[in-house]
């Protein structure tokens, strides 16, 4: 597989990456729910994102990668990646070369351990809503827009708990998202000095989405 020039430094970090150095949050021993996102890399260079539907149980209405729980059927957490990634958005995955997987993560909210399967779009091509239920919008996200210190800050949530995010092509990433690809700009060598002084608390909506997840996922 030949990769382009800009995305083999993360090609070669993904086996050396340690679950701290993405975060705090790391997979209880045993419990949780096993789950996967895609963190597909287009040409552009650029990132494939969701937006996820507000009527979700789990982190609705919240900019993502494509994902969700594997299920019993699923070869692993690679194959959960790519079938939701096609039933979220249309996804071929015979389009894509997975490059490898990051270590599981926590979310605590929803209780689930998350796996990250890294991949390159090999042969791109249009991509769309298909699931309503799961899925408001898809975008493209240029790496450089991801990188631009002007598009950088950090978010406060109501529960005390602060986190890098993106506000770009009209959407704000935060959360999960947004810590993971902070960490995958560092790895690939993408990240420009940004100022974290500059913090803004979430809107009265996405909070009340973000605490409704957190409800609802209280024992």
């Amino acid at each position: 597989m030949t990769l382009p020039g800009w995305l083999q430094p993360l090609a070669d970090a993904l086996p050396h990456v340690r679950p701290e150095q993405i975060s705090r949050f790391l997979p209880p021993e045993t419990g949780g729910r096993h789950s996967a996102v895609l963190v597909l890399f287009g040409d552009g260079p650029d990132l494939l994102f969701i937006e996820r539907a507000a009527t979700l149980r789990s982190h609705a209405g919240q900019p993502a990668f494509p994902g969700g729980a594997q299920d019993p059927e699923d070869a692993g957490a690679v194959a959960a990646a790519l079938r939701e990634a096609q039933e979220e958005v249309g996804l071929d995955p015979a389009s894509v070369e997975v490059l490898g997987t990051l270590p599981d993560l926590w979310l605590p909210p929803s209780g689930f351990v998350v796996t990250p399967v890294i991949a390159w779009w090999r042969e791109p091509h249009a991509v769309q809503v298909v699931d309503e239920a799961e899925v408001a919008a898809v975008a493209r996200v240029p790496i450089a827009e991801l990188a631009d210190p002007a598009n950088r800050l950090r978010v406060t949530h109501p529960s005390g708990w602060i986190g890098p995010a993106f506000d770009v092509r009209g959407l704000l990433v935060w959360g999960f998202t947004a810590g993971l690809t902070d960490r995958l700009l560092a790895l690939g060598g993408w990240e420009l000095p940004w100022d974290p002084s500059v913090v803004r608390e979430l809107d009265a909506s996405t909070a009340a989405l973000a605490l409704r997840t957190a409800s609802r996922s209280t024992p």
